[in-house]
């Protein structure tokens, strides 16, 4: 018995030994190749990045409604906050966004017999200059176009903010997609 009892404090010694060698170097490793901070959305942000900033968008549209710059921009700002977990600043960010809304139209879309169109689809179109101060090489400038549609007996009043909701979140996610994912 005393034989097995030593056995067996000399395999937990060991075994805590191999437990704790094997955490040091899994914190080493990961402590050499933390440059950047990686997050569940793919965002891939350098270690320098701390906060961004964003202009309010421009209206350039001819159409729309009167609030569409500032839900947008605030759609912008919600993005970079939580999945990005960056510090919103008034001025001068580490990464900067702004931008001008382009374009909102709404067209018929698929036409059904004996009706002008089955389908009315709301366009928007954002054009978006990103800069990273922190890296001459990374800014951009580039328009970003979503749609939704919905049906034509459906008057667009009724489902508009629903319809700017929709497309504003995946405008954001491509603009995300864009500055930080770089896939």
């Amino acid at each position: 018995m005393r034989i097995d009892g030593i056995f067996k404090t000399a395999e937990r010694f060991v075994m805590k030994k191999m437990i704790s060698i094997a955490l040091i170097l899994t914190a080493l490793i990961c402590g050499e190749s933390s440059c950047k901070v990686y997050s569940f959305t793919g965002a891939n942000i350098p270690a320098d990045i701390h906060n961004f900033s964003v202009e309010l968008l421009q209206n350039r549209a001819n159409n729309g409604p009167a609030s569409l710059a500032q839900v947008l921009t605030d759609k912008i700002k919600a993005k970079f906050q939580t999945e990005a977990n960056l510090k919103q600043v008034a001025n001068d960010g580490d990464l900067q966004f702004k931008g001008a809304i382009t374009s909102y139209t709404i067209t018929s879309d698929a036409p059904v017999s004996g009706a002008t169109s089955g389908l009315t689809k709301l366009t928007i179109s954002l054009q978006i200059d990103f800069v990273n101060t922190k890296n001459d090489k990374d800014k951009w400038s580039e328009t970003f176009t979503r749609f939704s549609q919905f049906s034509s007996s459906t008057n667009l009043t009724s489902v508009e903010d629903q319809l700017v909701n929709d497309i504003g979140n995946q405008l954001m996610d491509d603009i995300f997609q864009k500055a930080l994912v770089k896939w």
